[in-house]
C-alpha cells in the first residue's frame, strides 16, 4: 500500500509540471519577443536623447522641427522657422535627432 501512494504522488508531480510548462513557455516567449526588444529600443531612444547637442536639428513628438539653441538638464530650447521663434521642450519630448540620422547615412 505504501508503494501505491508514492506512485500516485509522483504522477501528480508530473501532472503539475506538465500543467505549468505551457505557462513557462509563454513567459519565455513574451520575454524574448516583446520585452527584451522593447527595452533595447528604449535604451537607444534614451541614448539618442542624451546625445543631443547645440546645433542639432530635432523633431518633437508633436512634429515640431527645430534647431537646438540651448540645453539644460531636462529642457531644450529650439529655434523654429524663418522667424526664429524659440520654444522650450522637455527632453523626453524629442522623437528624432535629424542631425545624427544624417551623419549616420554618410
Amino acid at each position: 500500500m505504501f508503494q501505491i501512494l508514492t506512485d500516485a504522488g509522483a504522477a501528480s508531480t508530473g501532472d503539475m509540471l506538465a500543467s505549468f510548462l505551457p505557462l513557462v513557455l509563454i513567459i519565455v516567449f513574451f520575454y524574448f519577443f516583446l520585452i527584451r526588444p522593447q527595452r533595447k529600443r528604449d535604451k537607444e531612444t534614451q541614448q539618442m536623447r542624451n546625445s543631443i547637442e547645440v546645433g542639432d536639428e530635432i523633431v518633437s513628438i508633436g512634429g515640431i522641427i527645430g534647431t537646438v539653441v540651448s540645453i539644460r538638464e531636462d529642457m531644450l530650447v529650439i529655434e523654429t522657422g524663418g522667424d526664429r521663434c524659440k520654444i522650450r521642450l522637455a527632453r523626453w519630448a524629442v522623437q528624432q535627432n535629424n542631425s545624427a540620422a544624417e551623419a549616420s547615412k554618410k
